[in-house]
């Protein structure tokens, strides 16, 4: 008989088997979802515009690992290529689980200085991009006909103001809206519709802070630090798995309580 000490713990693999699309998943946030997912047991479909040798690199050690992922190029901001991410799912995995609307983008633009080209670009990424990729997924997830789970990456700032940034946070309130809205018309279908808002995160757009700023920033998060692409990942596939069945609809702030602050919003 074996001893209790020499048996082997199954490893918690909340995802097993699901199959999830992350866009623009080959750096900052959308790598740690990515990572974290394929950990989990997902097969993981990662969508990339630029450095296609990042995510062919992501792709390989998920492989070597015994994963199963792969890249496929894709502007969010135009509908025939979000259509292409979801066929990619479909033939290269079968179907279609969950849908992570990570891609973004943010320009330092005030009403006073925003200018219509940027406003169109930010827009077409960040919200158009989160908009029309909820509705193919949802489009597929209701022919497989047994549910499944849209996660929008949003932001403190769909409800913080921050008025050096107007157009972002104007993108960060429309997937609120986005989430709530879409998350109420899904629920017959057994769709759920999460919205997880990151607050201070480590990741490629910090990199021109200063020390400075990074102290002034830590100060600020109640936990006292900066958070991680990796947390970040945590946090989205829980709101991805069975952990999560009853949310829905509904912001999920992982922002080290920097909203709770006196003065935040």
């Amino acid at each position: 008989m074996t001893s209790a000490t020499n048996t082997p713990v199954p490893q918690h693999r909340p995802l097993e088997g699901k199959v999830v699309v992350v866009t623009g998943g080959n750096s900052g946030i959308g790598e740690g979802i990515v990572r974290e997912a394929a950990a989990q047991g997902a097969r993981v479909v990662i969508d990339y515009v630029s450095r296609p040798e990042a995510t062919q690199a992501i792709v390989d050690e998920i492989v070597a690992a015994g994963g199963e992922a792969v890249g496929c190029e894709a502007d969010v901001s135009k509908v025939a290529d979000l259509q292409r991410l979801v066929d990619t799912a479909v033939s290269e995995f079968g179907r279609l689980d969950v849908m992570v609307n990570n891609a973004g983008v943010e320009f330092g633009e005030t009403l006073a200085t925003l200018t219509e080209e940027k406003y169109d670009l930010l827009m077409g990424i960040n919200l158009k991009g989160a908009v029309f990729g909820s509705k193919l997924a949802a489009e597929q997830m209701r022919r497989q006909g047994d549910g499944g789970v849209i996660v929008n990456i949003t932001s403190t700032h769909e409800d913080w103001p921050m008025p050096s940034d107007l157009a972002y946070c104007v993108s960060k309130g429309g997937m609120r809206m986005l989430t709530r809205t879409s998350g109420v018309e899904l629920g017959p279908d057994r769709i759920r519709v999460v919205g997880v808002g990151p607050g201070a995160i480590d990741t490629p757009i910090n990199d021109d802070d200063t020390p400075a700023e990074t102290r002034a920033l830590e100060a600020a998060v109640p936990l006292g630090y900066i958070g991680t692409p990796q947390e970040m990942g945590r946090v989205v596939c829980w709101a991805a798995s069975d952990a999560a069945s009853y949310v829905t609809a509904t912001t999920v702030m992982a922002d080290g309580g920097l909203m709770q602050r006196p003065g935040a919003v």
